[in-house]
């Protein structure tokens, strides 16, 4: 049986599969401060994911980050470690050229004492030109429009 052709949105970024509603697990949304990205490389998940997963202790456990058709293999570390990614946190910034002021969904799709997995959707901070307000002459203004 032939599949029917899904048809173009017109967004690129749905079109290719970075974008996708959430399946209701659970998931946490922040938008990233100077210290998750260069040159401090630290994430914290807040406090609200952190009951959702094992409570590793000294212990880290296994972590995975997919992100479009991409994975990164890292680890997450409980409470004596703050909550928070291993040094391969970096990877995932530089290899998405991530920035203060992106959003980031991470959805937990598994959870147990030995691993954990995340897919994460990124919002991009900068708003593109065409969503900026202009001003008298023409040009674009630094002030973005609010969506809402």
């Amino acid at each position: 049986m032939k599949q029917p052709e899904i048809e173009s949105s017109g967004i690129p970024e749905i079109d290719n599969g970075e974008y996708w509603p959430l399946s209701g697990k659970p998931y946490v949304d922040l938008i990233l401060t100077k210290t998750g990205v260069k040159p401090i490389y630290s994430m914290y998940l807040p406090k609200k994911m952190t009951s959702e997963l094992p409570s590793a202790g000294a212990r880290a456990v296994s972590a995975v980050l997919t992100c479009g058709q991409k994975k990164w293999d890292m680890f997450y570390g409980g409470v004596k470690s703050g909550h928070k990614f291993s040094i391969e946190w970096r990877k995932f910034v530089d290899d998405n050229n991530l920035k203060e002021g992106d959003g980031l969904v991470f959805e937990l799709l598994e959870c147990s004492a030995s691993k954990i997995h995340f897919r994460v959707q990124i919002l991009r901070g900068d708003f593109p030109a065409e969503l900026k307000p202009e001003d008298e002459e023409g040009a674009n203004s630094d002030n973005p429009i609010l969506l809402g």
